[in-house]
């Protein structure tokens, strides 16, 4: 009889570099191209195992002496607004969305480059330019939506999110907003209409990408009902989110060879 073989892409390790999120370590990922006639499939079983998407390459943080960044969604059965939560979707409630394929726009870029000078400007995308914005939207094997939020009066490009469709849910690629509105909340609407997205399509889950435990740009995704991590080869309801250390140790992550032999991978069949 025969049976079908494994994908068996290749997988990589990058150079150390400072981390963005916790002062004083550095970070390393774990990384595989995203080609071919199962993209899709090798992005929804590496999705469900911690993985994240950019352009055509999937990774992992992979750090010698730190585990601290855990991927993180959002049940949407389990979730419930909060006060806060439910005020920043009436704020929000003159805004449209759209969600078209993903292709970029003048009009997006002017956007990222006021987002990014505002909220970014040291960080690793401040140098882009419009070419390599249009490559972050447009490459992309799989299925992906570019969703506008736009103010109904106005007509204005309030913001926009980078999104891919999952097997079992919607995983938020990058999102950035008018630095102009900061009452208005945009970076936790997005997420509270992505809920609402799923829920339209009856899929479980809102990915929101990595939460890292003592970094505060982080913080928010700990503030939404319903969320869970992935930890030890695993998806748990998240606890306190004090309980949760940035261990750094020398055995507190496996051995690149073991990572990559613990990854499980779908198999070839249509």
């Amino acid at each position: 009889m025969r049976h079908s073989l494994p994908l068996a892409p290749q997988f990589y390790v990058t150079a150390p570099q400072p981390c963005p999120y916790l002062p004083g370590r550095m970070e390393r990922k774990l990384f595989t191209a995203l080609q071919g006639d199962y993209a899709e499939k090798l992005n929804d079983s590496l999705s469900r195992q911690g993985f994240r998407r950019s352009q055509n390459v999937l990774y992992r943080p992979s750090c010698s002496e730190c585990n601290a960044c855990l991927s993180a969604r959002i049940d949407v059965a389990r979730f419930a607004p909060s006060k806060s939560q439910r005020r920043s979707l009436r704020r929000n409630d003159h805004l449209s969305r759209r969600a078209s394929s993903p292709w970029a726009t003048e009009d997006q870029f002017a956007l990222f480059r006021r987002y990014l000078d505002a909220r970014h400007a040291d960080g690793g995308m401040a140098d882009m330019d419009i070419f390599e914005f249009a490559a972050m939207i447009e490459e992309t094997p799989i299925r992906s939506r570019v969703v506008e939020y736009t103010d109904r009066s106005s007509g204005n490009l309030a913001a926009v999110c980078l999104t891919d469709v999952l097997e079992d849910g919607v995983s938020m690629v990058y999102s950035f907003y008018d630095p102009d509105l900061p009452k208005q909340g945009l970076g936790t609407w997005m997420i509270l209409d992505h809920v609402e997205i799923a829920r339209e399509a009856g899929l479980p889950y809102v990915y929101l990408g990595y939460w890292v435990p003592g970094s505060p740009k982080m913080g928010y995704k700990a503030q939404f009902s319903g969320l869970e991590l992935y930890r030890r080869g695993r998806w748990e309801r998240m606890r306190d989110p004090s309980a949760y250390a940035a261990d750094m140790h020398p055995l507190s992550t496996d051995p690149i060879a073991e990572q990559v032999a613990n990854i499980s991978l779908p198999d070839s069949r249509s």
